[in-house]
């Protein structure tokens, strides 16, 4: 068979120079076509977003919202927070929030769960005077204090305030709930006064009104706790040995590390908690 091949051009690796046929069949074989480099993939240059102003708002940032970033920015950064958190059986607490909406004595007061938070609060500080505490940094000292000014988170539309009720230790369940409406009516209508708003020892942040379970809020300036109170919620629990559908809410309770440690800090928690999963204790305790 003729392959069109020059024999003068075949290497031959027979015995004695003979070309094989296997010589002649390479010979005739193509040429292996040269290998072309494949320049590497190279990914695009990434294209900055682009957005038109108009769908951008830009607002300077001042009064109560610079005010609030500004002092938690201080806080956080100043003093050592520590966050614990507990879950409670508050079923009771809830039955007698509807008994005191019927008694007498709370007639034309507004009743509500943050209320008997509110008095737990209070009297858990009393069984452990120690945590209503102020950081004196200037003069290196720990300020007790015999006094409770009770802080309330209110959401306003200029921004969160935190106007406080003062010397809420002392008050009646009738003044506390007094008070405690005045307060919350003030800051919504924008009214709330410098006054109001100083010499907070402690603060409850009612998260529980949005749906939110809990948080790790942040103390107000100057004070030693804040308690955060979340949503109450049907739960499956065990209750008395059996499984059953309970209102059960998780509180969380920050505070400063420097005149709060770990032991004293989880004895007040668990005391509010108490108060709330035996409402009794509001008399008791109280």
């Amino acid at each position: 068979k003729d392959l069109g091949i020059d024999l003068a051009t075949v290497a031959p690796t027979g015995p004695e120079g003979i070309i094989t046929r296997e010589d002649v069949y390479a010979a005739a074989a193509p040429a292996p076509a040269p290998a072309v480099a494949v320049p590497a993939a190279v990914a695009p240059a990434p294209v900055p977003a682009v957005v038109s102003a108009d769908r951008e708002r830009r607002v300077p940032v001042k009064g109560v919202r610079k005010a609030t970033a500004q002092a938690m920015v201080a806080s956080a950064f100043t003093a050592p927070h520590v966050t614990e958190f507990i879950t409670v059986d508050v079923t009771r607490t809830m039955k007698l929030v509807q008994e005191l909406k019927q008694d007498p004595d709370m007639a034309g007061l507004r009743v509500n769960p943050l209320l008997l938070v509110a008095k737990a609060f209070l009297i858990a500080i009393r069984r452990h005077p120690d945590v209503n505490a102020a950081w004196d940094e200037a003069n290196q000292e720990i300020v007790y204090k015999d006094y409770i000014n009770l802080g309330i988170a209110a959401a306003t539309p200029r921004g969160l305030i935190v106007p406080n009720i003062k010397d809420a230790g002392t008050k009646t369940l009738p003044q506390l709930a007094t008070e405690l409406a005045e307060l919350v009516s003030t800051a919504r209508e924008g009214k709330t006064s410098p006054a109001a708003m100083s010499g907070g020892t402690v603060t409850i942040t009612n998260v529980g009104v949005f749906g939110v379970d809990t948080g790790t809020p942040i103390l107000n300036p100057g004070e030693s706790a804040i308690l955060a109170f979340g949503a109450v919620k049907l739960q499956p629990w065990v209750h008395k040995g059996k499984v059953k559908a309970r209102q059960v809410t998780t509180l969380a309770l920050s505070f400063d590390h420097r005149l709060i440690d770990g032991e004293l800090g989880s004895r007040l928690l668990a005391d509010i908690a108490a108060v709330l999963e035996q409402p009794r204790r509001l008399i008791t305790w109280g």
